[in-house]
């Protein structure tokens, strides 16, 4: 197996990027997307990105193949030029890219396209990123497409609609005495909060949504558009654009949080678990197993059955998504009757509409009529099984449930680790903004997935990415040590924003935590060996060996290169530490009270088999030879050096005083 596979589940190497600099302004080109990365002046980020999307008529997005890139830096600018193809079916669409940079710090991103068939397009153009963290509040001035302008400020709650429309420039300040200004040539723009979706950015687009589409796009037709950012302002050079060699991570000093109840789902292939994949699932220490129950389609029976004999072998709960459509008083009418005769051990209670993208009232009703007979314990809830936004758009009856959920995903507009990255950070803003509006009700994000489940919306906005089509089924990563860093990042965001319950992937298969006995849920197209475990099934143990323990809020100096968690229980403490990047990352831990030695086990391409194939032996193991080391302890840190996609997990006694 290659490090490549070893790292992100496919045998390929990562995407090359290129420096740039213009001026005062630095950003990285991203030459297989013609993306633009991470816009920055004095290490503040202007923009997170700006690429071109072309979206058929079912919101599907051509993935774009680019040719004769062409970089030319010299003194304090640049000038980039590449051709890109998108072709699939009937569409065949063709566009020159040109990407110039100035010493004024001025940048231009123009397409030049041509259609070379003719076909439907929903969108067609450019798309340009802002970092909620960079900006979220933030004052800002909107030039509209009739001239006139419109002072505003950017979302701080994630705002469940357009935030602004009708724009031709937006221009805010991104540090003491500068302002950037984004111009937008060739369409109308309008932004949308893709946290949303949990993607950390708004997102500038073209062309309305309150204009008809799909829209023929004949042979032959031109469409030109350029976005060009400027500085408004006398730029300092402070040296603070330089990225530190070395990462930080410590404790930000706020209170620790209780974890949160942690789960996975039953397993979608339908296999019976066997005794070894039992066993390894009792090491996770799990809180439930979640089932989804669609009453009005045959087979729900037999679901729910071996949903009950998994949390019973396995001593856990069972988190129940149940499904209606418009008969759902005779369809409950059978459910009680099947929740009598299995008597399953409830942790919680879902009801949604099979038609519906957020529970209403009626079918709340209904279902508390059924399910409080067998069980008065368990908590009611409703939401979406959904993304975020289809809970902030369509929000639910408060006062009538107990609980609220909703799902999320990584991949909902990109597929590459850096955009993957981003989203961790993201998924606690999507807490943030719920309690808003659910006030204390405890809330469930469930399930947790690296592939969206299905498709919410097929025929309208956002049913697929902006950066190419989805994969196949299911992720390579899922085996991965990205997909372990990934879990840890996630684990550690709804962690620390103070979610009741969580439930993660699956128990076994391709979409779970370990490979089948007999490797038969495998597909074809990724490379794993039958009863192996996958790296975020170890990460998704240390945080199952501190259960009933706490998260103590943590900080990276540098998120989309390492992230990490600190759980404690009692004296002792675990820091879960993980690189994202492919680079060897460098890390300087802190937490008060360290003194003396911790001990430290690493997982990464050295380790990976025996992390893979001999779990039980690899989480006994004691020596440097096996991954494990000492690390000293000076002024209560300690420092790491971590290979590519790499995780760590040390252990130390703490005095808290």
């Amino acid at each position: 197996m290659s490090k490549y596979v070893q790292y992100y589940g496919v045998d390929s190497s990562p995407a090359e990027q290129m420096n740039l600099q213009a001026g005062p302004v630095s950003m990285v080109f991203e030459p297989e997307l013609g993306f633009l990365r991470y816009i920055k002046v004095n290490g503040r980020e202007i923009l997170r990105g700006i690429y071109v999307a072309v979206r058929d008529h079912n919101w599907g997005t051509i993935t774009p193949k680019v040719d004769n890139v062409s970089v030319d830096q010299s003194g304090d600018g640049f000038v980039v030029t590449f051709d890109v193809s998108c072709v699939l079916r009937n569409i065949d669409f063709f566009w020159r890219g040109r990407i110039v940079g100035d010493s004024s710090g001025t940048v231009v991103y123009e397409m030049d396209g041509d259609a070379r068939s003719t076909f439907l397009r929903n969108r067609i153009g450019f798309c340009v990123l802002h970092a909620p963290s960079e900006c979220a509040g933030d004052a800002c001035v909107i030039e509209k497409a009739d001239g006139t302008s419109e002072e505003g400020h950017f979302p701080s709650e994630i705002s469940p609609h357009q935030p602004f429309i009708d724009m031709k420039a937006i221009t805010h300040e991104v540090i003491p005495g500068v302002k950037a200004r984004v111009a937008f040539d060739g369409d109308i723009f309008e932004m949308e909060d893709q946290r949303n979706w949990t993607d950390a950015s708004y997102k500038t687009y073209c062309t309305p949504l309150a204009l008809p589409f799909p829209v023929e796009v004949k042979a032959g037709e031109k469409i030109q558009q350029s976005v060009t950012v400027s500085l408004e302002g006398d730029v300092l050079d402070t040296g603070e654009g330089e990225v530190a060699e070395d990462v930080t991570f410590q404790a930000t000093g706020e209170p620790a949080r209780r974890l949160p109840e942690i789960g996975l789902g039953v397993a979608s292939h339908g296999q019976v678990l066997g005794e070894e994949e039992v066993s390894r699932l009792r090491v996770l220490n799990l809180s439930h197993l979640r089932v989804d129950l669609h009453l009005s389609v045959e087979g729900w029976r037999s679901a729910l059955d071996r949903a009950v004999a998994e949390v019973t072998v396995l001593g856990v709960k069972l988190e129940m998504a149940i499904f209606v459509s418009d008969n759902a008083q005779a369809e409950l009418g059978v459910l009680g009757e099947a929740l009598a005769e299995a008597k399953p051990n409830v942790a919680r209670w879902f009801i949604f509409h099979e038609g519906e993208k957020s529970t209403s009232a009626g079918w709340v009703k209904l279902a508390r009529e059924v399910l409080k007979k067998y069980n008065t314990n368990p908590p009611l809830g409703g939401g979406t099984r959904a993304y975020f936004t289809e809970l902030n758009r369509n929000r639910p009856p408060i006062k009538d449930i107990e609980c609220v959920t909703y799902s999320l995903n990584p991949q909902v507009h990109a597929f590459d680790n850096a955009s993957m990255a981003e989203t961790l950070e993201a998924q606690s803003w999507t807490v943030d903004s719920a309690r808003k509006f659910v006030g204390n009700l405890p809330i469930s994000v469930s399930p947790v997935t690296l592939r969206p489940q299905f498709n919410p919306n097929a025929t309208g906005n956002d049913s697929e990415g902006d950066l190419g089509t989805l994969p196949a089924q299911v992720d390579p990563r899922q085996m991965s040590l990205f997909g372990a860093g990934w879990t840890l990042g996630s684990l550690k965001y709804l962690s620390e924003s103070g979610v009741r319950s969580v439930t993660y992937f699956e128990t076994s298969g391709w979409r779970g935590v370990q490979e089948t006995p007999d490797g038969s849920a495998e597909p074809e197209l990724f490379q794993s060996k039958p009863s192996s475990v996958f790296p975020l099934y170890h990460t998704m143990a240390y945080f199952g060996g501190v259960k009933g323990g706490e998260i103590v809020p943590s900080v990276s100096s540098d998120k989309l290169r390492v992230e990490g968690a600190i759980l404690r229980r009692g004296n002792w403490v675990r820091f879960l530490v993980a690189n994202l990047t492919a680079k060897e990352q460098k890390i300087r831990v802190s937490y008060a009270g360290l003194k003396d030695t911790v001990r430290a086990e690493v997982m990464d391409e050295t380790f990976f088999e025996d992390a893979t194939e001999h779990p039980e032996r690899f989480r006994l193991r004691k020596t440097e030879m096996q991954g494990v080391v000492i690390v000293e302890v000076t002024d209560e840190a300690f420092e790491l050096t971590l290979k590519p996609f790499a995780s760590v997990c040390a252990k130390a006694a703490v005095d808290n005083g």
